[in-house]
């Protein structure tokens, strides 16, 4: 009995350490604006089957499965993270194209461990996974307070845990569906544009939609660098934003957000006090900490 509990308590920590682990992929502690990142939007980063058909097959049948607990889930677009080049003052994204189904099917999948490659390169790491671009925001406030949510138990994933807000770039937003156009041929360079822009617009409205607080009121976002959660290989970008309001004029807008069944509750932090809650942040949030860590050390703080 003793030892049935030992093993069942490493078991809980192993979790623990899992759903808080982090790899930073990307670290922009300059930040970058939208005129110094370009997208690559192509099929050749989109996710690659997994050849063992069993777990390939597994994908659907979850998601069927999902469908017939919840009819109301939506499979819709959303974009893949296939790396990145350029350092420095310039970085071009790798996108391919992926949906919330095979999210589920894999990145979310029981046996997620299965679809990672042992490989010391990220992308082929993942070559099998979903991997959904997520964004986050860190937001400060002009009495430089950091904002962070708690999530309701109403989310899929990571309920009552603590977070910045964000969500997903939508290629929906830009008018994206698959990787070819109507008539047939390869998007255009207009296309990367578009889904460049959607990465910085795309936080923008996030933050309006779970904090509340008005877009004019917030500065042009810098992305700060890509993280992935450990727990499931879970990528997210994450900008940093000034915002021009006091944090308890802040508070006024969120009691009326749009998306505010999402959390239960705003945080206004200060920064140094920020290190005790994440913690109590997922994984691939707590990377957006130690990316926001890594731009204050570098003497890049907005002002």
């Amino acid at each position: 009995m003793q030892l049935a509990s030992w093993l069942f308590s490493d078991l809980e920590n192993w979790e623990a350490i899992m759903e808080n682990a982090f790899n930073l992929l990307l670290s922009c502690p300059s930040g970058l604006s939208s005129s110094q990142v370009s997208v690559r939007f192509d099929e050749s980063y989109d996710r690659v089957p997994h050849p063992d058909s069993d777990l390939e097959n597994s994908v659907s049948e979850i998601w069927d499965k999902r469908i017939q607990q919840n009819s109301s889930l939506f499979n819709g677009k959303k974009f893949r993270y296939g790396g990145h080049d350029g350092t420095g003052l310039n970085i071009c994204l790798h996108l391919g194209l992926t949906d919330y189904r095979t999210f589920v099917g894999t990145n979310l999948n029981p046996l997620w461990e299965r679809f990672v490659v042992s490989s010391e390169d990220d992308c082929k790491q993942c070559q099998h996974t979903s991997s959904p671009l997520g964004n986050g925001a860190i937001v400060e406030t002009i009495d430089n307070k950091i904002l962070v949510l708690q999530r309701s138990n109403n989310v899929g994933e990571f309920p009552g845990y603590l977070v910045f807000p964000g969500g997903h770039p939508e290629p929906e937003e830009v008018g994206i569906t698959s990787h070819k156009c109507e008539n047939g041929l390869q998007k255009s360079e207009l296309s990367n544009s578009k889904v460049s822009q959607e990465m910085f617009d795309s936080i923008v409205r996030e933050v309006v939609e779970e904090i509340g607080v008005p877009a004019a009121t917030l500065s042009e976002p810098l992305l700060i660098g890509i993280s992935r959660r450990v727990l499931n290989a879970r990528p997210a970008a994450f900008f940093f934003i000034k915002c021009s309001l006091q944090s308890t004029q802040v508070q006024q807008f969120y009691s009326s957000a749009q998306d505010g069944y999402e959390s239960t509750k705003l945080y206004s932090i200060h920064p140094s006090e920020l290190e005790n809650m994440a913690s109590k942040m997922p994984g691939c949030h707590r990377g957006g900490f130690a990316l926001y860590k890594l731009m204050l050390e570098a003497g890049n703080n907005i002002k």
